[in-house]
């Protein structure tokens, strides 16, 4: 049988990947999507010229001897303009995000100065020409393209938003995600328990992986090793943009999706692929769905999602970070390798000194979801790799948060 390598699949996947269309939702609900459209501002911010500190507008040509005493003209309040010219001698009290006023060139910050008189004050400190003035537009110019298309929309990224008034946020539209179980084996998490069957875990980590990407997919049960009720559930399936099938997809007697797949028509790119845990994924597609085969094993399933249904549904989603970020650690121990398949070792990491250090899990089953559960990163062992020893440089992909990057085992760009 034929295993694609782990780069010839998931370049297949991509290749058959469309970007999805625009759609605009409310602001406040924007929050890890991808914008659509390039958003222009529709101001200058700031608006004129304002202080970034609390102090004294004054004229610089003024501070040429110290102390110097300036008389006290006017109070300026944020979101209040100022009413008089700073002239020779005088300064204005300005409080952070007021208006520069006219005349006046610098501002002193109120910790170098002393309070003389109530209309006077005294300068203990000199400074540069327009030291703690930011300048009209020095956060956004009208007419500027301030955010591109492609952007994720970040907290940062979402009050930039809000502050060219973007109420309606265009953005890339979603995937509809449905995932099926299948197997006479599973017992469902509302089924009565039976020490005979083996609790259906896939569903729910798939559901929450593809969750973390900010897609709320579709939970279709789970459905016997029957060829009628499988096609069945797959033709409910198809009705979604992605379809992820756990389990049946080898090639015993009793695995009947391969043949139901190839009876509904869903033409299938490659069954195998050359990594382990996860050699048993299979991806296919239709002239309206792709179809991801991931195996039984929890394990294995979750590796197979991080490296080919991820990318591809972030690439859908209109990102251009489609790979798990990255970065380089030391091993702890002497680690084993068939020199057959790339491998990845689910690790804990710690810090020292040197950097990261990364230990493998206790158990590296594919069938024991609990070295998922423990693991801070999947340690990329090489197909060609003849064993790694401790103290070895290794790159380990992270499981934590939303860290993705351009590559997917180089540093990110």
């Amino acid at each position: 049988m034929n295993y694609f390598s782990l780069s010839a699949a998931q370049q297949i996947i991509l290749q058959s990947t469309a970007r999805l269309g625009m759609e605009t939702i409310p602001l406040a609900r924007s929050l890890n999507r991808v914008l659509a459209k390039d958003i222009l501002s529709n101001r200058d911010h700031p608006p004129y010229a304002v202080s970034a500190m609390d102090g004294y507008a004054v004229r610089v040509n003024n501070l040429s001897t110290l102390p110097a005493i300036l008389t006290v003209i006017e109070d300026i309040k944020a979101g209040t303009l100022p009413i008089k010219a700073v002239l020779d001698g005088q300064c204005a009290r300005i409080m952070t995000g007021a208006a520069i006023p006219q005349g006046a060139d610098t501002v002193i910050r109120v910790e170098d100065t002393e309070t003389i008189l109530s209309d006077a004050v005294q300068i203990n400190t000199g400074a540069a020409l327009g030291t703690n003035i930011r300048r009209q537009g020095e956060n956004l110019r009208t007419g500027a393209t301030v955010l591109k298309a492609g952007t994720m929309i970040t907290p940062g990224v979402l009050g930039i938003l809000a502050m060219v008034k973007c109420a309606q946020v265009p953005v890339y539209q979603q995937p509809r995600v449905a995932i099926l179980s299948t197997g006479d084996e599973l017992e469902g998490l509302d089924d009565p328990f039976d020490s005979n069957k083996i609790p259906d875990a896939n569903s729910h980590t798939l559901f929450a992986q593809v969750l973390a990407l900010g897609i709320t997919p579709t939970l279709l049960g789970i459905t016997q090793d029957d060829p009628l009720e499988l096609a069945q559930a797959i033709r409910r399936g198809l009705d979604y943009d992605v379809l992820l099938i756990s389990g049946g997809t080898s090639v015993g007697v009793h695995d009947y999706v391969r043949p139901t797949l190839a009876e509904l028509n869903v033409h299938m790119h490659f069954w195998r692929v050359a990594i382990r845990p996860g050699h048993p994924f299979a991806f296919g597609t239709t002239a309206k769905n792709q179809v991801f085969c991931l195996p039984g094993n929890p394990v294995s399933s979750m590796v197979c999602f991080e490296q080919f249904v991820a990318p591809a549904l972030r690439q859908a989603t209109g990102h251009h970070r489609l790979y798990r970020r990255t970065l380089t650690a030391r091993l702890s121990h002497t680690l084993a390798h068939r020199h057959q398949n790339m491998e990845f070792v689910r690790v804990r990491l710690a810090q020292d000194q040197q950097g990261y250090v990364a230990t493998a899990t206790d158990s590296q089953s594919s069938g024991v979801l609990l070295s998922m559960a423990h693991a801070d990163g999947l340690l990329i062992v090489p197909a060609d790799s003849n064993g790694l020893v401790a103290g070895e440089a290794v790159t380990v992909q992270c499981l934590d948060g939303m860290c993705y990057q351009n590559t997917p085992f180089g540093a990110p760009v």
